[in-house]
């Protein structure tokens, strides 16, 4: 063991002892303030050490100090394995949490920016009427008094409301009720009469009024500054509005002057700005016809026209080439000289207009939307509800253009810009329009506050490398990186001093060009007196750390001690960690002696989703692809947004996902069977989903169990092994071996099931032991632990061995999916595929940052398992930032050359080797370097 030891609890968080999961009773010293990485092969115990050991006791310490409502937990919560931790302040943890999949959650509400615009714009917002453009405004009292009092004194004032009918009443009905309120005078036809003296006027017609031709005079008042007639002003010009329904009149010195407290303005009326207005998870707020999601089932164009190389005549119009349906395009082919519409020419060539026309009609003929009418029409026959189901799918919703919020809400402005405009501009670009607003005195003293937690909070994203989202992006559409780093800067936003935070590798998804932004980030939380502890493998990030901990050697059982622990001069110089091995250089994950050739592809022409600039992508088909790009180049809006639902459109195996906006797909499509996205959301959707039924050796195990002489005396069939259903199973916790008790403002808490101690099964499934071991200690093993168990069992061994090939065999059989980072959910669904070995053949696979959570050493095991799907026959097309996997490619396409705006051109396409001449490549900067110093070793 390397490194100094300091026993000092001031400067150092001193841990004695550590034996959570694999740790093997490890002492460990952490200075305070500092940045330190925590590093290691992929469970050699980086996280038992830093999440379940420190970041627990955190925690637990912290709630110690809350109420006795959260105490009352706390003899139940689990204690972390460990002799003691000294030290210790209250810790944040910033996890590789996987993406919510919640459709309400945008970037602007998990980062709280939205909250605060509600505010900022209920607050200072100016509504501005769409007709003359001029700002919507009302009277109140106080304005009214105001304008009177500043009129000269001894002014004589005449307050009116004019007359609302009631009911259908006459003239002398209405007066005869005003005179029973208590208003002597009234002014009919511009003249100021007695009540009274009207009633008794036989020659007054006696007819039904209309507005306007009565008004009532409420009160006349000199005009004199006391006190008395200003409190006397305010009790009539009450009543006017009152009487009036919200339109009073002054008269002084013959001229009238109107007023009123409705906010109406060009004939419209509006409504008055307040936070659940702009809330689209308010149903006051949210667009009616989407319902606040922005999106609607509809009718998707690219069902409809899936081929747009065809031409209207050769059947381009998929719903119309049957014999019945075909009437609607003999319709059309029959009329199109009339109106000149050219049936031959292939529908990606013609014109915005005429391309609307197929959809609207005209006299001529009736177009699809009359079309589609008409089989919601008949939707009571299954043969129309089949059909209609064939067509549907996401849309933007057509009222509020995917902005979720109902239509008015667009009429508030501040400077010019409404809260659609401003949740819809790249983040850089909204942290300057909030920067340099023009406000009034009044307006920046309400906004203060508000404009200094948006901008603080904007100012993070900007600087953890986000500058390019929009505030409205979908939580779910953003890449594992992306949304961890949104949680950073919601937890730099909360400004804590003297805290511990936690991170598990906030460099995920971020190009080595951005990761020194996110290192100066680091260091500022540190600087204001924090200590940042962060998991992590970027080489860039060891070296800016001001000391490294490095767990191992190895993973699993062969790991959890203290290899090294000092500085990254130090490590370079270590022999028994894998980690300095790599960094000095002495291993290296070597380049491919050749590089796969191809001659069959598939191309996205005319790609325009989000910043794309309507590129033309061609990938190549049995080979290994990577796509790179500095982070926000456009990256996942090509791969995840266009190509993969464009591609499960052609092969017929689509999800319903809307699909990115492109023109064509061409190409060999022929060759390919299946899509697989394999990215980082959870394996399974309960969490009693693991890695041992995801890859389906929990039935073999289940089988073996239900065969044993006790479980065949007691009746046991292999169901009462499973913990997804009644019979076996704990009734308690229902087969997940804890309880979740749900805790207010903080993190839920999860806690062992007393009835069956966390061993999920009930105690007769429990009693049924195969060489000593029951099923609850078979969930317990690890992969590696489990390979030697049921080394004699091949059926079962043939389904563990691709988690071990993929570096999991550190991971327990029975790891609930919630407790597994993005990175080993990814590389479990991996190894699913290649336990089906020979069957998913002609598959394109897409792997989005694959080497997330993964140690150099790893990285060799994966590019082994990417080898081996290859020879199988499929395609594998990676989106990655890590120079090691990038240069193992056998084709490169590289998309840049910045990110947002800048970004969306495809800068480079070719082998990893060439892109080091292309300039204008940030990719090919950081190759260079990698590859140079691979040669200098060799």
């Amino acid at each position: 063991m390397a490194g100094n030891s300091a026993e000092n609890p001031k400067t150092h968080i001193l841990i004695k002892g550590a034996r959570v999961h694999n740790l093997k009773n490890i002492d460990v010293s952490i200075p305070k303030n500092k940045l330190v990485v925590i590093t290691g092969m992929s469970g050699s115990g980086k996280s038992s050490l830093a999440f379940d050991t420190l970041y627990a006791e955190g925690r637990r310490r912290y709630i110690e100090s809350l109420s006795s409502y959260a105490r009352q937990f706390m003899g139940r919560m689990n204690k972390p394995e460990v002799d003691y931790i000294k030290g210790i302040a209250p810790a944040i943890a910033i996890e590789q949490k996987v993406i919510t999949s919640n459709p309400r959650s945008t970037v602007g509400t998990s980062t709280e920016i939205y909250d605060y615009l509600k505010l900022l714009f209920s607050r200072i917002g100016k509504t501005i009427s769409p007709i003359s453009g001029k700002e919507v405004t009302k009277d109140t009292v106080t304005s009214v008094v105001n304008f009177m009092i500043a009129l000269p004194e001894e002014t004589i004032v005449t307050l009116f409301s004019p007359l609302q009918p009631h009911n259908e009443r006459t003239i002398k009905e209405e007066l005869s009720i005003l005179l029973q309120k208590g208003f002597v005078r009234v002014k009919l036809n511009g003249v100021i009469e007695k009540t009274e003296t009207l009633l008794e006027d036989q020659s007054l017609p006696n007819k039904m009024l209309k507005v306007g031709d009565l008004s009532i005079v409420i009160d006349r008042i000199r005009v004199d500054g006391e006190e008395e007639t200003m409190s006397r002003m305010g009790d009539s010009v009450q009543t006017a509005f009152f009487e009036g329904k919200g339109v009073c009149a002054i008269e002084t010195n013959g001229e009238e002057y109107i007023f009123s407290d409705l906010f109406e303005s060009d004939g419209m009326s509006f409504e008055e700005p307040s936070p659940n207005f702009f809330s689209f998870n308010n149903p006051y707020g949210a667009c009616p016809r989407c319902e606040g999601y922005g999106k609607i089932i509809g009718i998707d164009p690219d069902l409809v026209i899936p081929d747009k190389s065809k031409s209207v005549y050769d059947g381009a119009i998929a719903p119309w080439r049957g014999l019945k349906m075909g009437e609607w395009l003999t319709k059309l082919i029959d009329k199109a000289l009339k109106f000149d519409f050219p049936i031959h020419r292939s529908y990606s060539d013609l014109t915005e207009e005429q391309k609307e026309l197929l959809w609207t009609g005209n006299k001529h003929f009736k177009g699809l939307n009359a079309f589609f009418k008409d089989l919601e029409e008949h939707a009571y026959k299954i043969q129309y509800r089949v059909m209609l189901s064939r067509y549907r799918g996401k849309t933007d919703c057509p009222e509020c253009r995917g902005t979720r919020l109902r239509k008015d809400a667009a009429y508030v402005k501040i400077n010019g810009r409404s809260i659609q405009d401003v949740v819809l501009l790249p983040i850089e670009k909204a942290l300057v329009f909030f920067q340099n607003l023009t406000l009034t005195d009044t307006e920046a003293k309400i906004a203060k506050r508000l404009l200094l937690e948006i901008n603080n909070r904007l100012t993070f994203l900007n600087e953890v490398g986000l500058p390019y989202l929009t505030l409205n992006r979908l939580s779910n559409s953003l890449s594992g990186g992306e949304s961890q780093r949104i949680n950073l800067a919601t937890s730099l936003g909360s400004s804590l001093v003297g805290s511990i935070y936690v991170l598990d590798e906030p460099s995920i998804g971020l190009h080595p060009r951005d990761t020194n932004r996110l290192i100066s980030v680091l260091k500022s939380l540190r600087n204001v007196g924090n200590s940042v502890i962060v998991v992590e493998h970027e080489q860039e990030m060891m070296q800016a750390a001001d000391y490294i901990i490095d767990i191992g050697p190895e993973a699993g059982s062969l790991g959890g001690e203290l290899v090294y622990s000092g500085d990254y001069d130090g490590i370079l110089e270590s022999e028994e960690s894998y980690t300095g091995k790599y960094l000095s250089g002495k291993e290296s994950i070597e380049i491919p002696s050749h590089r796969r050739s191809w001659n069959s592809s598939i191309s996205i022409k005319g790609a325009r989703q989000n910043n794309l600039k309507g590129i033309d992508a061609t990938f190549p088909l049995g080979v290994f692809t990577v796509i790179t790009g500095v982070s926000g180049s456009g990256k996942t809006s090509l791969i995840k947004q266009i190509l993969y639902p464009a591609l499960q459109k052609a092969i017929g195996s689509y999800a319903g996902e809307q699909t990115g906006l492109f023109n064509d797909l061409e190409g060999d499509v022929n060759l390919i069977e299946h899509v697989e996205m394999v990215d980082q959301n959870p394996i399974g959707r309960s969490s009693r989903s693991n890695p041992v039924t995801y890859v389906k050796a929990w039935d073999e195990i289940r089988n073996l169990y239900s065969s044993l002489p006790s479980a065949k005396a007691q009746g046991l069939k292999p169901s009462s092994f499973s913990f997804n259903v009644e019979g076996g199973r704990c009734d308690v916790c229902q087969g997940e071996g804890e309880i979740k008790v749900e805790m207010q403002f903080i993190a839920d808490i999860y806690l062992p099931c007393e009835a069956c101690d966390g061993n999920r099964f009930k105690q007769h499934v429990i009693d049924v032991v195969y060489k000593d071991k029951s099923i609850a200690d078979i969930l317990r093993m690890t992969i590696d632990e489990a390979l030697e168990f049921f080394g004699d069992h091949p059926k079962i061994v043939a389904r563990l061995k691709p988690l071990f090939d993929v570096g999991l065999g550190y991971v327990q059989l029975g790891q609930s999916s919630n407790t597994l980072s993005g990175g080993e959910a990814q590389r479990i669904k991996l190894a699913s595929f290649l336990v089906k070995g020979n069957a998913c053949k002609n598959t394109l696979f897409i792997f989005d940052e694959p080497t997330t959570g993964l140690h150099f050493h790893d990285i060799k095991k994966l590019l082994k398992s990417f080898n081996a799907l290859l020879e199988q026959g499929n395609t594998i097309l990676v989106i990655e930032h890590n120079m090691d996997v990038i240069k193992c490619a056998d084709w490169l396409i590289d998309i840049g050359p910045e990110g947002g705006e800048k970004g969306g051109e495809i800068i480079f396409a070719g082998k990893p080797e060439d892109i080091v001449n292309c300039e204008r490549s940030y990719t090919g900067q950081y190759l260079l370097s990698h590859l140079k110093a691979l040669t200098n070793t060799i």
